[in-house]
């Protein structure tokens, strides 16, 4: 029965969510927060690893952030259709399309501007220094995905809402959009064992986006999508080493084990100076 739910959570989780948020536009709010309960008993039921459902004092502070920034996308939501009728470009918006395809455009242009942004973050330092607060953390699981500086979590959203914005793109597609993605953060810092086969190529689920979490320097620089693996082809990022199992001694900032753990002490972190340690050394089976 593990071995067969491993095999179809990810596929099932997204899409029967996503399925509902067509079924039930209306009670997306309380769709995401059941899928919340989902994620966190499939957890505990099918880890991947124990020892990250174990809090080490973060989960008030994840719930914190996960709290303030989905509060801004609500934001973002009530502001869409002032933004639209300021920038979009009249008739652009294929709004005679079925509403899943509509979707599905709105996935992949938000995919590729949120992936840049992410990608940039690697890159340019005052970028880093805001997105290391996401990657600090010690142990993977759903709600990693929402624990982000919300400076970068605003630069990350124009980053992939505004080519929708000037396309003109409806309130209810990015409120389905909205639902996608924090189905997708979900998926991609899950600590529930999945087994993925051929769609590892294909999704930025967990056992892909592992990786991007390594501590050791510039080899955690992979796997930046958020829902597809393309772009990471495409940058020649994309990376998967089968049969490593990553744990607990492989995520985090090697440079800066000391890293801040409360809230208010990771917002203002990006604007410290900070002394830097010596990276650890990537293990062999990662070479």
């Amino acid at each position: 029965m593990k071995r067969l739910v491993s095999c179809i959570y990810a596929p099932v989780f997204l899409f029967g969510f996503i399925g509902c948020g067509f079924w039930q536009p209306h009670a997306l709010i309380l769709l995401f927060v059941i899928a919340v309960a989902v994620s966190f008993l499939a957890e505990q039921w099918l880890p991947y690893e124990p020892q990250w459902n174990c809090s080490l004092g973060d989960r008030r502070r994840d719930t914190v952030h996960a709290l303030v920034n989905e509060s801004l996308n609500a934001l973002g939501l009530l502001i869409l259709p002032g933004l639209t009728a300021l920038f979009a470009f009249e008739g652009l918006w294929p709004r005679g399309w079925p509403l899943w395809q509509q979707l599905l455009m709105a996935i992949v242009l938000a995919d590729a501007g949120i992936t840049l942004m992410h990608y940039a973050s690697h890159r340019i330092a005052p970028l880093w220094r805001l997105h290391a607060v996401h990657h600090s953390v010690q142990r993977l699981y759903g709600f990693n995905g929402l624990m982000k500086h919300p400076l970068h979590q605003m630069l990350e959203a124009t980053a992939g809402l505004l080519p929708l914005i000037l396309l003109g793109i409806p309130l209810d597609v990015a409120q389905l959009l909205a639902l996608a993605i924090a189905l997708q953060l979900l998926l991609q810092h899950s600590n529930v064992d999945m087994r993925l086969g051929p769609l590892r190529w294909v999704f930025a689920w967990a056992p892909v986006h592992r990786f991007h979490h390594m501590k050791y320097g510039h080899a955690g620089d992979v796997n930046f999508g958020l829902f597809f693996n393309l772009w990471d082809w495409l940058l020649g990022t994309a990376f998967y080493r089968e049969g490593y199992r990553m744990g607990a001694g492989d995520l985090g900032i090697g440079s800066r084990p000391d890293f801040p753990v409360g809230y208010g002490a990771q917002l203002r972190d990006p604007f410290r100076p900070v002394a830097l340690s010596k990276e650890p050394s990537l293990p062999d089976e990662l070479r």
